[in-house]
């Protein structure tokens, strides 16, 4: 069984909704129903929707837009539309919206562009980059030597190519002609330095589109960089909180399943506000581990006068859960008063 499982989450990480779909349904069908969906239930108020380029169509950023009363947002926009704006940002200078961070805004159609580099972006997509081409290259090599059809050629191009990525496209190949023989005067290859210049000024660069154009650009990069957050949660309800695999078939047991993960997630999340006010470094899972070892454990003791006591105890901390339970502001609860009971035995 798959479902599609969309979730809104606050600025913290706090969930405010979630919603189960069919496994079919579309990112982009999700947001007009969201939209007035939080609007009805928590009414109208000073918030921005932040998205991924996926989410919204051009259709509904326009509504959005031209509501009676607008509603911001803030999305992820394709490589695509950076080709058609390059040379307008060409003339715009770079502003710092925070340490190795820059930015170039652009007003356009109502909306605002923002171009925004980061120094760490570039050093990791360029390192990726350097390994894909280099990965390719050598394949390229090797079946520039191999003894093949040029249908067999195709294949295996066609996986390096899914290998290879963006990388792909910084190569010039010469194919064979259709009856050809595969040698290494009928398959070339070579590298496209032009391409290349202009995919490393490109690296660690990404355009951000919103119709907030009187915000400072450090704060609209800050609030896009959120979505950091709701990637965070989706990978905790899929680890630590087991949201899948779902084994159940039926539809209430799935919704089940999903709703005890999500109130899983709400209590986790309070933990983890908890943890970066009073004990910043520690994650929930590693304070988990940490308290896994006490233990409630029932102590049987039966009495000379044929009763049965019953002593509820929780195993007592170590020192390192007592120096973190301090810091974390929490006591223990007093341990359980005894249960007497009488024996009974049963006769036939």
């Amino acid at each position: 069984m798959q479902v599609v499982i969309a979730l809104i989450v606050t600025t913290d990480g706090f969930p405010i909704a979630y919603e189960v779909m069919p496994g079919n349904t579309s990112d982009k069908t999700t947001l007009d129903t969201f939209l007035e969906k939080i609007e009805k239930q928590y009414g109208r108020a000073n918030r921005t929707w932040v998205m991924d380029r996926g989410i919204p169509t051009e259709k509904t950023l326009k509504k959005m837009r031209t509501a009676q009363f607008p509603i911001d947002y803030l999305v992820g926009t394709p490589r695509e539309r950076l080709n058609k704006l390059e040379k307008s940002f060409l003339a715009k200078p770079w502003e710092q919206a925070r340490e190795l961070v820059k930015v170039k805004l652009l007003e356009c159609d109502q909306e605002l562009y923002i171009l925004a580099r980061s120094d760490g972006r570039v050093d990791k997509e360029r390192g990726m980059r350097r390994r894909r081409l280099k990965k390719l290259w050598k394949r390229l090599g090797e079946l520039q030597l191999q003894k093949l059809s040029r249908d067999d050629l195709l294949l295996k191009l066609g996986a390096a190519k899914k290998e290879a990525g963006r990388a792909y496209n910084l190569i010039n190949i010469k194919l064979p002609e259709k009856n050809d023989v595969v040698t290494q005067e009928t398959f070339t290859f070579r590298l496209d330095r032009e391409l290349l210049r202009k995919a490393r000024r490109r690296e660690g660069s990404y355009l951000l589109r919103s119709n907030l154009r009187d915000k400072d650009p450090s704060q609209l990069w800050n609030r896009y960089i959120q979505l950091t957050e709701i990637e965070q949660v989706f990978k905790e309800l899929k680890g630590d909180l087991a949201i899948r695999p779902i084994h159940h078939q039926l539809d209430n047991r799935i919704e089940a399943h999903i709703f005890v993960a999500f109130v899983a997630y709400c209590l986790q999340v309070t933990l983890k506000q908890r943890l970066r006010a009073l004990a910043p470094g520690l994650t929930p899972r590693a304070v988990f581990e940490k308290f896994a070892s006490i233990q409630m454990v029932d102590v049987h003791l039966p009495t000379t006068d044929g009763r049965h006591i019953t002593l509820s105890r929780y195993t007592q901390p170590e020192k390192d859960q007592l120096i973190l339970l301090q810091q974390m502001c929490m006591d223990l609860p007093a341990q359980p008063p005894p249960k007497i009971s009488l024996n009974t035995v049963q006769t036939h």
